[in-house]
């Protein structure tokens, strides 16, 4: 790596692991991350789960990147570290998933149907032993991101006494086929309990 790029690269586990040694802090109890955890040496992989760091991805990163991701990595790489959902849940570590907008659509439908299904646009499907069950799809995207961010005692769930803000969708996602995912669509907004949006 050149000096100049050094500077601006995104930090390693090894990095986090010195961190936590020469403070005596514990990763578990800061939940740092690293974003766009996508493309991991297979060594790295169990030291998410040790070392309590939170693994943030983009799950659509992987569907729309996917045509390009062995030519870059080679075949032997891309399966053992490109879009390792499975093998990172497996080391204990927590997934947190998102758009990524606005490089990525900010609709999380097409992003919860990547993760359920890592189906490319022309209908290969990369690496899909590394898919993600419905219920782990959609507690990346609510559970996983409150508990990053210090907040699962008020959201992540539907829960008594958390906040009162709900999608409602069209379809239950955690049932329909694979292709019915992506035609569900927000029929109501809440948000405090108030209904902020309601689909015509």
């Amino acid at each position: 790596m050149r000096a100049r790029d050094r500077r601006s690269r995104q930090p390693r586990s090894a990095d986090y692991e010195d961190t936590f040694k020469k403070n005596n802090k514990n990763g578990k109890d800061l939940r740092w991350r690293i974003e766009h955890a996508q493309h991991i040496s297979a060594a790295d992989i169990p030291r998410f789960g040790q070392l309590g760091v939170i693994a943030a991805m983009q799950t659509n990163h992987c569907t729309s990147d996917a045509v390009f991701v062995p030519a870059r990595l080679g075949d032997k790489r891309s399966e053992e570290g490109a879009y390792v959902w499975q093998k990172l849940m497996k080391s204990g570590a927590v997934v947190a998933d998102g758009t990524d907008a606005p490089v990525e659509n900010v609709d999380p439908i097409p992003n919860y149907y990547a993760a359920v299904t890592r189906k490319l646009a022309d209908g290969r499907v990369f690496y899909g032993d590394q898919r993600m069950s419905r219920m782990e799809a959609l507690h990346s995207y609510t559970m996983s991101n409150a508990f990053a961010t210090f907040e699962e005692n008020i959201k992540g769930s539907l829960t008594v006494g958390k906040l009162a803000d709900i999608t409602v969708l069209t379809k239950d996602i955690t049932k329909v086929t694979d292709e019915e995912i992506r035609t569900a669509r927000v029929a109501y907004t809440i948000v405090g309990g108030k209904i902020v949006y309601q689909a015509k």
